[in-house]
């Protein structure tokens, strides 16, 4: 069971701490969670790959619940929060990693290890302040932590002082990482012999 088709819908839709009403997480372990909330894609990230595959990629074709203008997805500090319309507060989270799923969802050969070559992933969110959404509403950024790292540095070129800037972050209260950062971060480590 998956829960990647995402299609566009016409006035307000209330965001809860698990996402956007109607929407459903077949995988909250994966794809889901009140840390991954919400899955945002950059409209300028999508153009780009219109032009690779020769298609249309309509909005939610890559699963996202928001596709956004004028705010790079990838591009997000790690801890950034977002304001959307007028009470929605989102915060980036983590980056997106491709699966199966989204493969057989795109029918694209080769689609995951493209996909992640590119690094142009998206954002995971979570939901810091409850309340509606709609098509058209405004987003701003209300806070950028000093760390500086971003979803897309994470995802593509994770390295040792990124894991320490991250764990400064969040021991200063800077940010609040997901569980799973730290069983990354013990993995590094490993594999980088340290």
């Amino acid at each position: 069971m998956t829960a990647i088709d995402k299609q566009p819908v016409e006035g307000p839709v209330k965001v809860h701490k698990l996402g956007l009403h109607g929407d459903v997480q077949a995988d909250r372990i994966n794809h889901g969670g009140e840390d991954q909330a919400v899955y945002a894609y950059s409209q300028a990230d999508a153009d780009f790959w219109v032009e690779q595959l020769n298609r249309d990629l309509p909005p939610g074709i890559f699963g996202e619940n928001l596709r956004v203008s004028g705010i790079d997805a990838t591009g997000a500090v790690i801890g950034e929060r977002w304001k959307v319309g007028l009470d929605v507060e989102l915060e980036v989270t983590s980056p997106r990693v491709p699966c199966a799923t989204f493969q057989r969802r795109m029918e694209e050969p080769q689609w995951v290890k493209r996909f992640t070559q590119e690094g142009k992933v998206g954002a995971y969110l979570r939901v810091v302040h409850t309340g509606s959404i709609q098509t058209g509403d405004h987003i701003h950024r209300t806070y950028v932590p000093k760390h500086g790292i971003t979803i897309g540095q994470w995802f593509s070129e994770p390295d040792l002082e990124m894991i320490e800037a991250l764990r400064d972050a969040e021991a200063d209260g800077e940010i609040r990482l997901q569980p799973e950062f730290h069983d990354r971060f013990a993995a590094l480590e490993r594999r980088l012999g340290v």
